[in-house]
Parts: structure tokens; sequence; C-alpha cells
């Protein structure tokens, strides 16, 4: 019988935030499966509840939940007012007066930090330049801004006045940010004059003047010193109102708080929009209950502006951490500068991505031999599945007492349906267990429960469902987007299994990839996530990229593969990679054919584009490829003749 990695002990367990919940609900602990079922069976006492353990500020209101008999009519807290914004400035208020409420690298260039009182005293000034260019509810704030302190600062302000914040990275082209901003018409748009990246200044000026441009509904453009000197025209102007007591807008739990966008590679960029309520009380829960987030901890999660986790990041104040923010290449200083960070700013809690985990793998970083990481409790994961050789380096070579959390959800939710658990046990390339107050569950192709693979479904509304997308009149798009697989269930695209060993009381998940990009030669659908996990043991293949090619009437795997510098794809190589793929998943995942490429298509937040490569093989144009980081790289699937026969 397996065993599992990780598992918390005694003094973990009692002190855990998950623990104090679960017993004020008379469930023991242990029996995580129970709290879970209550929570989405009795979801209005599951999500009131949550609402007072965390201490919200605002006027909750008598009813909890409207039912609707379609999942997008429910209406969550219909008489509830509360403001996004002060409940993360009253977290933050909640540190000790030494400690930081920000933290800030731009690699090993710039640093900078602001306590609480700083931070409040920054965002009354912001907020009432906001008001001086007119900015009121319902007006949009558009930013395109480095991972930094002023961000956090601008975001915070924009949602102290009800108007709805959106963000990309300035590594983002000016086609690429035109797509997103210009479907949504902000006030003011704010820039920077550049950011560092492997060492270099790249200069945003002229790509910033480009996209003013082409926003004719813009009052106000602003560029931010990235240095944070006194002289810039934007702190000049800030500098100009006093500081004073925040006025905070006292607004509906569906407010609109933030339009993210999709990054998807067909058509343009979807505009989703979430609610202030929804958002707050989902990532409350996460924090707090999901990954043990205490006042006085420290956050750090690998993000940029443009990804949903840089949102989740920041509602961490308003469960009293200190946000720990990094901007520029993760593999500066050394390949080490992120556990630089982690160790000169004793984070607690480690968060970045599945393919930087591997990285390190593959590089043979051992930051458990270098730097001290005693303060540190738990490294979260997510961007794509984590493989079961990442699991094992992050316990080998970052930290053994560790809780490791693989986490996985989407900017369609702003938040996750599968997350880590404190108080129980960690296995081997599994996802711990389904958020509490999430109906979640895997179905067949026939729309039935299965206990085999099948499509991530939520059978019941939540309050981090959007609230539409902008533009989408009768909504339409957002049904088609979730809601036209299964009637009236959200389908969230991912192709999953749930998992139980014995003794475990609830289920944990493991992601096979994307429902849209599984593969399926002779009608046996095999997810992509199951081919990488094997290819990424190879030593010799630094990334890879797997798609289906109509072939003979059927599908046949296609394996594209990226090799280590001074690596050639021997016969030899490719005997290897086929035989571990049939040796420990099935003849069925063993790919008809593996190439080379120079380089892997990847969207701005690190996904690897299945889609986009399939449709290149096929000879289908791709659209959006704004959304790409490296839409050069497309060149490399274009017309490969191995693919003819």
């Amino acid at each position: 019988m397996s065993t599992p990695l990780w598992q918390p002990d005694h003094a973990r367990i009692e002190q855990a935030k998950l623990t104090q919940f679960a017993r004020q609900h008379n469930f023991e602990v242990s029996d995580y499966q129970s709290l879970w079922q209550w929570s989405v069976d009795h979801c209005d006492a599951f999500w009131s509840s949550l609402w007072d353990f965390c201490d919200v500020v605002g006027s909750k209101g008598q009813e909890v939940m409207l039912s609707s008999a379609a999942m997008t009519d429910t209406k969550w807290f219909p008489a509830a007012r509360l403001n996004y914004a002060e409940n993360l400035l009253k977290g933050a208020r909640t540190l000790p007066s030494d400690q930081s409420a920000l933290v800030f690298w731009g690699e090993d260039k710039v640093k900078r930090q602001l306590n609480a009182l700083e931070l409040h005293a920054a965002v009354s000034q912001c907020q009432q330049l906001l008001q001086a260019k007119g900015v009121q509810q319902g007006d949009r704030v558009a930013a395109f801004l480095p991972n930094s302190i002023d961000a956090i600062i601008a975001m915070l302000a924009t949602s102290s006045l009800g108007a709805i914040w959106c963000s990309a990275s300035p590594d983002f082209g000016a086609d690429g940010v035109l797509d997103r901003f210009g479907q949504i018409e902000p006030k003011v748009l704010l820039c920077s004059d550049g950011y560092y990246y492997g060492g270099k200044w790249l200069d945003c000026r002229d790509k910033n003047r480009a996209v003013a441009a082409a926003l004719p509904s813009l009052t106000a453009s602003f560029c931010i010193d990235y240095h944070a000197r006194d002289e810039c025209a934007f702190r000049t102007e800030l500098a100009q109102f006093p500081v004073k007591e925040i006025e905070f807008a006292q607004l509906p739990f569906d407010h609109p708080l933030f339009i993210m966008f999709s990054s998807g590679t067909t058509g343009k960029p979807k505009c989703i929009v979430h609610g202030a309520g929804g958002t707050l009380l989902q990532h409350l829960k996460e924090h707090q209950l999901h990954s043990d987030i205490h006042p006085g901890d420290r956050l750090f999660y690998f993000t940029t502006c443009g990804w949903m986790m840089w949102n989740w990041l920041a509602s961490g104040l308003a469960s009293g951490a200190t946000i720990v923010l990094y901007d520029g290449n993760p593999f500066a200083g050394r390949k080490q500068v992120l556990f630089d960070l982690a160790e000169q700013n004793q984070v607690t809690h480690f968060g970045t991505s599945a393919k930087f985990i591997e990285a390190c793998n593959k590089t043979q970083l051992k930051p458990k031999e270098t730097h001290d990481l005693s303060r540190l409790r738990a490294v979260f994961s997510t961007g794509s599945p984590l493989a079961p050789e990442s699991f094992r380096y992050v316990y080998e070579h970052i930290k053994r007492d560790l809780h490791l959390a693989s986490i996985s959800g989407g900017t369609d939710i702003i938040s996750c349906f599968a997350l880590g658990n404190p108080t129980q046990a960690v296995w081997l390339g599994e996802l711990q267990c389904l958020g509490l107050g999430m109906a979640v569950n895997a179905f067949d192709h026939e729309g039935q429960p299965t206990k085999g693979k099948g499509d991530l479904v939520c059978t019941k509304p939540f309050p981090s469902m959007p609230v539409g997308f902008w533009n989408d009149d009768g909504g339409q798009r957002y049904h088609n987007a979730y809601f036209a697989t299964y009637d009236n269930i959200w389908c969230h695209g991912d192709f999953v299994e749930l998992t139980d060993h014995e003794g475990q009381t609830h289920p944990g998940m493991i992601i096979h990839g994307r429902s849209d990009a599984v593969l399926n030669p002779g009608g046996v659908r095999i997810g992509t996530a199951e081919i990488y996990r094997q290819v990424e043991k190879i030593p010799e293949v630094a990334e890879s990229i797997v798609v289906g090619q109509d072939w003979q009437n059927d599908v046949r795997v296609v394996l594209f593969v990226k090799l280590q510098d001074d690596t050639e794809l021997t016969t030899e190589l490719q005997h290897k990679i086929k035989q571990l793929i049939r040796d420990k998943a099935t003849p069925r995942h063993v790919p008809a054919k593996i190439l080379t490429v120079t380089d892997i298509p990847r969207t701005k937040s690190g996904k690897i584009v299945e889609l986009a490569v399939r449709d290149v093989v096929h000879g289908r144009e791709v659209s959006n490829l704004n959304s790409l980081a490296n839409p050069e790289a497309l060149a490399y699937f274009k017309n490969r003749f191995e693919l003819t026969t």
C-alpha cells in the first residue's frame, strides 16, 4: 500500500484554522468529507458562517441565498453591503507596527516596503487622485503595470470607490493590451516607465503612448516610475492630496470588482466580471481554511498582474498577512532569487507554478542545503498539473516538513475548485481535497458521475461565479463558456479523476489535462498530463507538448520535445521515451511521432497552448496571437514533413 509523502503533526492540526472552523460546527477535523458534504448540502449556512468566522467588514443582511432554477441566476447575500478594499486594509492594520504590509523586490535591482499606515496613506491619496479625474462607481481603471506595490495601491484605491479594476502585465505587446482594455473602455490608464527582466531594463514608454492613444475613453493616463523616485510626475501629483481617512463605498455583494481576461487563443479574450463579495469570501476561505494563513504570516506568490493569482495574492491582506511581491525573471540571481527572497523575508507560504518547480528540479537546485527556510510552512503550485517527480523534489530538496498544496481553479472563478488541506496527508501527484462550498464532481461523457476520468463539473452555484461577461447582453457567451456541455451544470474544461486512499475520508483529485485537449486515439480518452508526467522524468528533455493529429480516420498522438542543450533526438532516446510511457502509462499513451522543436509556445501566465499547436499542425489559423508570450514559437510546428507520413 502506498504511503503519503507528508502528514501534519498533532500541533499543526490543533492550531489550524480549519480545525477551529470544523469544531465550531461539531465536525471532527479528521472527517473532512462530512464537513465538505455539509458545506455543499447547506451552502447558505456554510457561506454565512464563513462570513462570521473570517470577520468580514460589512452588513451581511438576513438572507444568504436567493435560489433560482438556473445556476447563473442565484443571488448571494442580496441585502449585504461591503467594500473589498476596506476588508483588505482592515486586515493590514492587524499587523504589528514593525512588520511590513507589502514587500517588493524587482529582481535584485529594486527593493521597497510599506507598513500598514504607509499603505493606508498611499491609498488615501490615490483615491483622491482618481476622484479628481472623474472616476466613479462602475468606471474602469486599467493598469498596464508590473507586479509592484503601486499596482496594489491603485487597485485598493479603485475598489474603495466602487470602480472596476483590470490589469495586464507590461510584457504584453500593445495589440494584446488593446484586445483587452479596448473592450471595456477604461476612464484611467496606469502604466510603468519600464521594468527589469533578466537584469535588463525594458523601457515601456513608447508602448504606453501607443496604448493610450488607442483608448478614446480615457480622461487621464499616468506613467509610474518603477524606482519610486519622488520627482516622478505621478508621485508629484499624488503628493498634492492630504492624507485623510478613506471613504469606502458600501456596495452590493455582487458589485463588479475585477474584470479578468481569458488567455485563450481563439477570438478576443473574454472579459470576465467578478463581484466584490464573492471574490472576498472565496479568497478568505482559501487563505484561512485551506492554506492556514494566520495574522502575521508572510505570503508570496510568483505571478504577474495579468494572472488571477495576483488578485488572489493581494486578498491575503484581508487575513492579516504580509504580501511579498516579486517582479522579473524567477531565475535571476544565480537562479536562486526566489529562494533568496523567501529566506530574507521569512516567507511562510510560498506560491509558484508547476513549471517553476519542474525547472528547479531540472537545474538541480537544492534550496534545503543553501537557504534557511525554517519559517516556511507551505508551498502552493498551480497553473498546470504538478507532476509526481515535482512532488518528490519539493520534499527532497526544498523542505521535508512542509504542506505542499497543488491547487486548481482558474480565472473563470477567480479561485479554486480543488485545494490543499493543512490537516490531512499529501499524496504523490494529487490535489488534496475539493474546496469547501464547491459541489465538485467528475462526469463521464453521458453526464453521469464517474469514479474514473471525466469532466470537472460543479453542480451547485457558488459565490465567486462570474457576475457575467462584459458586453454580453443576454448572457449567451457566459452560458456557452460553462453551461453548454451539461444543462445547468458548470463544466470547467478540465479532465480529472477523483481519488481515495485507505483511511482517507475524502476524495483527492488528479488532473489529466484540459478536456478540450484530451487525446482520443482509438476512441479512448487520454489526458495530456498523463504523458507529461512520464516525459518530465527524462533528463534529456527540457520541455514537451503533446497533441492529437487527425490521421487515417482516427487520431494519433504526436509528442514535440525541446531538448536540453547539446542533446540530440537519437533513435535510442526516442525508444527510451516511448518505453517509459508504455511501462508507466499504457501502450495507447505512446506517441506515434516524436519531433524536436526549439521552443514551445505558452501564454503570458506560462501555460502551454496545446490547442494552438493542434491548429497549426492541422493548417488552421490561430487567432489572438497576442495572448502568447512567444507566438514566434508556433513556426516550429508548421508544415512539418514528418507529420505527412
